[in-house]
């Protein structure tokens, strides 16, 4: 791994033409009013009905600017760079024109794990498109993004510091399989200020999950939603392609107690510990603490696993140490905890473990609260031999 910080230039990147989307100066014109239909329960949370009139619609930016919960100015004016990035990625990704871009190429980009996670085009794409949206900003000082072995520095003062994996599940593009960007947000370390660049990045980027100030994630699907929390519950924002707005569709939401779903590769069952296959062999039966036969749900896109179990609850996990605590472990985990839920490594509480190193992995286990509390009584479930995925 690179121990050098990266200072990120102006890069320029392939998106499919005619753009979907106008300049990022351009103001989108929204509706005054908006028909809102009846709509049902959604596992766990709820959409008022309105069986007849007309509401006001609120957006994202509108949320979480004065209007709503006024986060402040600066993290404002991030929030909003930071979705037109994503907009443009969903763009790309449903684009007619991406097919050579989701191929993988060989000895391409990070050398921070193995092939199976070397990034393909569309990754290194997506990493470009948030990253120069972030540096316009002018409020980012630091981005720690998977696909770069260290960080990259933007503007001295930038009062933030961002996290983030840019395409998770990007070796399903080729299937039309949702993928999502994960992103984190923290406020930039002051005290950091008189160190050098290197050592500053790194130490900014390597704070504990339990400072985050805001964190969420985008998931590309039949919809792209844009779901984070800012430290006082999730709320999620679908994106109206009529008007390029993503207009809050799920305030509020909270993840059930316990589901009825767990989400994991079960071809991996003989590879895993022994209290792992009993939890999974007890719960499958309907002879755990729920009285009810659980189903397997597992996508391989831990974005759309997540998603899914925020909505309906139960657990989505990776026994191994796979996923990275910095990019993905964190920022979830803090998403699962404001829904009520919870982030575990199978030991421990996700957001209490103290980062090391940018690319450090850790098994991850998220979910409804019963549901982690009931597989953790069963102490042996990290996945410590990893046979055909030895790094």
């Amino acid at each position: 791994m690179l121990t050098s910080t990266i200072f990120v230039q102006p890069t320029s990147f392939l998106v499919p033409k005619p753009q979907i989307f106008p300049p990022k100066s351009t103001q989108f014109s929204l509706p005054t009013k908006i028909c809102n239909p009846k709509m049902s329960n959604f596992g766990g949370f709820s959409v008022k009905a309105q069986l007849s009139g007309e509401i006001e619609p609120k957006t994202l930016i509108e949320y979480v600017g004065k209007g709503g919960i006024d986060v402040g100015d600066d993290l404002v004016v991030l929030i909003d760079h930071l979705q037109y990035a994503c907009k443009k990625i969903a763009a790309l990704i449903a684009s007619p024109y991406n097919s050579s871009l989701g191929k993988f190429v060989e000895g391409s980009g990070n050398s921070s794990g193995s092939d199976r996670d070397a990034p393909k085009p569309l990754d290194i794409v997506s990493n470009e498109i948030i990253l120069s949206s972030l540096q316009r900003s002018g409020k980012v000082a630091v981005v720690a993004s998977e696909e770069n072995d260290a960080p990259v520095c933007m503007t001295d003062d930038g009062p933030f510091v961002v996290v983030m994996d840019p395409l998770d599940g990007s070796r399903n593009i080729d299937a039309s399989i949702p993928t999502g960007t994960i992103f984190g947000i923290y406020n930039r370390l002051k005290e950091l200020d008189h160190l050098p660049h290197n050592e500053k990045a790194s130490l900014n980027s390597l704070q504990s999950g339990t400072k985050l100030v805001a964190a969420g994630y985008v998931l590309y699907s039949s919809a792209t939603i844009f779901c984070a929390t800012f430290g006082s519950g999730v709320h999620s924002f679908t994106l109206d392609r009529s008007t390029g707005d993503f207009i809050l569709t799920h305030p509020s939401i909270q993840i059930p107690p316990r589901g009825q779903i767990y989400s994991v590769n079960d071809a991996r069952y003989f590879d895993w510990p022994e209290g792992l296959r009993q939890y999974i062999d007890t719960v499958r039966q309907g002879k755990g603490k729920y009285p009810k036969k659980y189903s397997a749900r597992y996508i391989c896109s831990l974005v759309a696993d997540f998603h899914r179990t925020l909505l309906y609850g139960g657990v989505a996990m990776n026994p191994r140490d796979h996923l990275r605590l910095v990019y993905e472990a964190n920022p979830l985990s803090f998403v699962a905890e404001q829904a009520g839920g919870k982030g575990s490594d199978g030991k421990s509480r996700i957001l209490s473990i103290q980062p090391i190193k940018l690319h450090q992995r850790l098994p991850l286990f998220l979910g409804s609260p019963e549901d982690i509390d009931e597989l953790e009584s069963y102490k042996d479930i990290q996945q410590t031999v990893n046979p055909g995925y030895e790094v």
